[in-house]
């Protein structure tokens, strides 16, 4: 049952929003040395049970069209993605609750882009934009959320509202910093979307979802996939520059070798049998090096 329910929700898959949670909470502890570990734990299960939640109706909405079968019959699969939903939208309203507006509006948003993203007359996963929502919501408002539930109040957004007006501030030197710190695991998750897509381009063409590879063409997608990397690389450099991580990170360069390597063997072939897993591969080697140095650095 239990594994039948981790195939459903392809557990295997969550490290991509793990590690952008602990990236956040690595810089939450260097820059301000305190974290709220309840409202932190109340985010996770919220966003682990949600990422999960839309794994399965992509999954339950695919095998409608593909043929594929589910771990469980529609009945019980239906039942278990509505609890999901239901526990993640409970779970999100209570952190609301406890914290603050701007958790309430960017929490909102990132629960209708993973609903959208699957679902609805327009999915976004059958337009050219999987890539740039996939890496935004997950590689940047992941950290973002958990930056801003806690830090001190005000030290990214706030949002005040009464009867006469709303107030929205921006602190932008402190979130240019965490843009910064985040080009990482936006790229190379937005890289897992394209590495998908693009091993996926002809059956996703039979069933009208048209993505990105399928507009600019396999050679263009495969010069963006390198590119995002290369731009992860760079970010590094440009975070030791400014001092906004430990000089540390500048040793993490020496992954450029084996995610060249990867880079040039998904350019090879890009099957989800063969190469798929490079894109993997190379968030590991690019995420994990990051959240260390994050860790060990004191802004």
């Amino acid at each position: 049952m239990l594994s039948r329910f981790f195939s459903y929700v392809e557990i295997r898959t969550k490290l991509a929003s793990l590690f952008p949670f602990l990236l956040g909470l690595a810089f939450v502890y260097s820059r301000y040395q305190a974290i709220d570990w309840v409202l932190t734990g109340l985010f996770f299960a919220s966003m682990l049970v949600f990422d999960m939640a839309t794994t399965a109706l992509n999954n339950f909405i695919d095998t409608k069209s593909n043929g594929q079968p589910l771990p469980f019959t529609r009945r019980p699969a239906l039942i278990i993605l509505v609890v999901m939903l239901i526990l993640a939208t409970a779970l999100g309203l209570l952190l609301a609750i406890a914290t603050d507006l701007t958790i309430l509006l960017a929490g909102a948003a990132c629960f209708a882009v993973g609903i959208f993203y699957t679902f609805g007359p327009a999915p976004i996963s059958r337009m050219p934009l999987g890539e740039i929502f996939s890496g935004l919501f997950m590689g940047f408002f992941i950290p973002f959320l958990v930056v801003q539930i806690n830090a001190p109040s005000g030290s990214l957004v706030f949002i005040q509202v009464d009867w006469q007006m709303a107030t929205l501030a921006l602190r932008w030197p402190e979130l240019l910093k965490l843009l910064l710190i985040t080009v990482t695991p936006v790229a190379t998750i937005a890289n897992i979307m394209l590495a998908n897509n693009i091993c996926d381009l002809e059956h996703d063409r039979t069933v009208s979802r048209l993505t990105l590879p399928h507009y600019i063409g396999v050679p263009a997608a495969l010069n963006v996939f390198a590119g995002l990397y290369y731009a992860s690389l760079i970010s590094f450099v440009a975070l030791a520059a400014l001092r906004l991580i430990t000089p540390w990170i500048l040793i993490a360069l020496l992954v450029a070798l084996p995610v060249e390597r990867n880079i040039r063997k998904f350019r090879q072939l890009q099957t989800k049998k063969d190469t798929f897993a490079v894109s993997i591969q190379n968030f590991l080697l690019l995420m994990l090096p990051l959240v260390a140095a994050m860790a060990l650095t004191r802004i």
